[in-house]
């Protein structure tokens, strides 16, 4: 928050000269800040003379850490279906919980939903928090924003995790601004710093030219969304014991505007990219539209999935559900062929952790066959083919 303190400020307009978003009028010799065009920039507190200008940040130097405890994960489900992100942030939050010292908590929202908590308390969690409510049975975003905002302000976690799916991304920056905290979105790594028990969150940057580490050391709870495939889930425990709890929230004063009409399921791919023990992905090496019949007939024969780079995605050659990258889906298949694909930095992002990877490309010297553990390099128009027709 900015603030001019009336009784320093005198109208010499050196803040106004200094701001170069024309967010500052002076008004009766009293500077005035048009918040709606400001960006916290600090220009204009540096260049008062007189200390009248000053940016308070929300509870900075104000926080008792030992008010906070334990790791939450929002536990994402549909049709009482827990989303696999979630196994796999109760795997990594297991393992910050243990060096904390702390409980790891699921959040599971829903209606008719509390038979799951046995199956998030089997994959690691310690206590499940059950929201069972009509208002949550179709997610929307005010709801569960509430819903997880007031649980957050009764129980004070220390970390809160979610996976940046479509829902995680849509929900979960409300809640940060509702709790005046930081959020670091599409994660691929979680540590904790042993010397100050801060987050250290990692996420791809400068359109994944760089991985940058990111604390938020004034504020709790540190928030943090998670690509899906970039950590591992524990294996499965049913005789592991855990606590349920149960919470109701009073949505009566909660004005919404929006409502569930329907959900229209991606028919786009028989199989699923994200979940897909392997897959053919192609790229602009294809040269058209219609040579990607190459990719779909080599995925077919081998039951696995279709993926594209994002020149194809762009050229119109395939639609965007398939396209892996910094931009698309993060995979982890067991089996990854690329077809025609540089493997320009973007790309590798989203499908580096493949356990095995496969390169085919005309150019020896593509980026590709840095991360790939056995490289074709020649015409893809005539090996692909060779080999479906040999699979076949």
């Amino acid at each position: 928050m900015i603030e001019v303190i009336r009784d320093k400020c005198i109208g010499c307009e050196l803040c106004l000269k200094a701001c170069a978003y024309d967010a500052i009028v002076i008004i009766d010799k009293i500077a005035e800040i048009n918040m709606d065009k400001c960006t916290l920039c600090g220009a204009c507190v540096s260049a008062c003379p007189f200390d009248a200008i000053i940016i308070r940040k929300f509870g900075q130097d104000k926080i008792d850490r030992s008010q906070f405890k334990n790791i939450w994960i929002f536990a994402e489900q549909k049709n009482n279906e827990i989303s696999p992100v979630v196994f796999e942030l109760l795997g990594k939050g297991r393992e910050l919980a243990d060096q904390r010292e702390c409980d790891l908590v699921a959040i599971l929202m829903g209606h008719n939903i509390e038979d799951l908590s046995k199956e998030l308390i089997a994959f690691g969690a310690d206590k499940v928090i059950v929201v069972d409510d009509p208002r949550l049975e179709n997610f929307l975003d005010l709801p569960y924003a509430k819903t997880l905002t007031e649980l957050a302000e009764k129980y004070m976690p220390e970390i809160i995790l979610s996976g940046a799916s479509v829902m995680g991304r849509s929900f979960i920056p409300r809640v940060a601004v509702e709790l005046h905290t930081g959020l670091t979105a599409d994660c691929t790594g979680l540590e904790i710093d042993l010397d100050t028990n801060n987050l250290l969150q990692t996420r791809p940057a400068f359109g994944g030219n760089i991985l940058a580490t990111i604390v938020t050391p004034n504020h709790l709870p540190q928030m943090a969304t998670v690509r899906h495939k970039v950590m591992d889930p524990l294996e499965r425990d049913d005789s592991r014991k855990g606590t349920v709890i149960k919470e109701t929230i009073d949505f009566s004063a909660l004005k919404d505007d929006t409502k569930f009409l329907e959900f229209v399921k991606d028919e786009s791919q028989a199989i699923n990219l994200v979940e897909a023990d392997l897959v053919v992905t192609g790229g602009r090496g294809l040269k058209n539209k219609d040579n990607f019949v190459i990719i779909e007939d080599l995925a077919k024969v081998l039951d696995g999935a279709i993926g594209a780079s994002r020149a194809s995605v762009d050229a119109d050659w395939i639609s965007y559900p398939h396209q892996v990258g910094q931009t698309g889906k993060t995979i982890k298949p067991k089996i990854y062929i690329a077809i025609g694909i540089s493997g320009a930095i973007q790309h590798l992002a989203g499908m580096q952790s493949s356990d095995y990877i496969i390169a085919i490309n005309k150019d020896p010297d593509a980026p590709i066959f840095k991360v790939a553990d056995l490289g074709l390099v020649g015409d893809l128009f005539k090996i692909v083919p060779q080999i479906t027709k040999k699979l076949r």
